[in-house]
């Protein structure tokens, strides 16, 4: 199979061209590689390349700046995955577009103690949630294309919760993390793997199998947590458990511009049953991500926290 992965740069599209590289013949187009503001590219590249699945990897992630900078989230999220969504249906190409459990604002899920559905109603909290939504429609409105939504993405590649709890710990004895914020870390190299499932059959087998359940699916590895659950699993798989103290705190204690949802859990048995896939305890997804850390890796000079998905 060809597919072309946009975002490649990212921490997720990285994951997804080292995972799929292996099997498929893999375009990896970052954002200098492709302007997914821009039709005519998005249209030349497609000619170019002639991919038979697109994974569109690339999106606006910044949640509190997208509180004041709509447009640009807008044209990311929104606009970008519409002119995808587009282009693939006239060229024959299936288009997998990668969404957030920010469409949810957390209460439903907090009531019932559950797993977000594919059918539950969404409720975006921010700009952020919003604009991803909108992108999820506009790909949607194409028969036989997909989306899936992803929670707490981390990973060894690029800015991400995992990586700045890393480093905070190597240069602090007390870290502050919120403990009444719900959901389930997911390792990039898992939902990679789960990706390579989902494409591991012929091409008309996967279209029809999109347009049948309409394509919507929750991609999650499995046990509830904190973000203070994660952040004191870190710090033990660190090394850093015997001189560091994870304090938990509320989220009123952590303001912030945009709201979170209180419980981001995704129920993912639509996809595992749909595609012969188990899904990881995030614990061993941890493990398994610190197992496959580079050699000599550094937390010096990461950047904060990144804000979604």
């Amino acid at each position: 199979m060809k597919i072309l992965v946009t975002g490649a740069g990212g921490q997720l599209g990285r994951a997804l061209v080292r995972a799929l590289g292996a099997m498929h013949e893999v375009v990896a187009l970052d954002r200098q590689g492709l302007d997914l503001t821009d039709p005519a590219a998005i249209d030349a590249a497609l000619a170019m390349h002639e991919p038979e699945v697109v994974l569109n990897a690339a999106a606006y992630t910044a949640v509190d700046r997208a509180e004041t900078d709509r447009a640009t989230a807008f044209a990311a999220n929104a606009a970008a995955p519409a002119l995808l969504a587009e282009a693939a249906s006239e060229r024959g190409a299936i288009l997998i577009h990668f969404s957030t459990d920010y469409v949810f604002d957390g209460a439903l899920g907090a009531r019932e103690r559950r797993g977000y559905r594919e059918d539950d109603p969404t409720a975006p909290l921010g700009v952020y949630g919003e604009t991803k939504l909108a992108g999820e429609r506009a790909v949607l409105a194409h028969p036989g294309h997909g989306v899936l939504r992803l929670a707490w993405v981390y990973g060894n590649d690029g800015a991400n919760f995992m990586k700045t709890m890393l480093r905070l710990a190597s240069e602090r004895d007390r870290l502050r993390v919120v403990a009444d914020q719900w959901g389930v870390p997911n390792y990039t190299g898992d939902l990679a793997d789960a990706v390579a499932r989902m494409l591991d059959r012929p091409i008309e087998a996967l279209r029809a199998i999109l347009h049948d359940t309409g394509g919507l699916f929750h991609l999650s590895a499995i046990g509830p947590t904190t973000w203070h659950g994660f952040a004191s699993e870190i710090v033990r798989l660190g090394g850093y458990a015997d001189r560091v103290v994870v304090e938990a705190i509320t989220t009123a204690d952590y303001p912030t511009p945009a709201r979170r949802p209180p419980w981001s859990v995704l129920d993912p048995s639509r996809f595992a049953a749909t595609f012969g896939w188990t899904p990881p305890n995030w614990r061993a997804g941890l493990a398994r991500c610190f197992s496959e850390r580079p050699n000599g890796t550094s937390e010096r000079g990461l950047s904060a926290v990144p804000s979604a998905n």
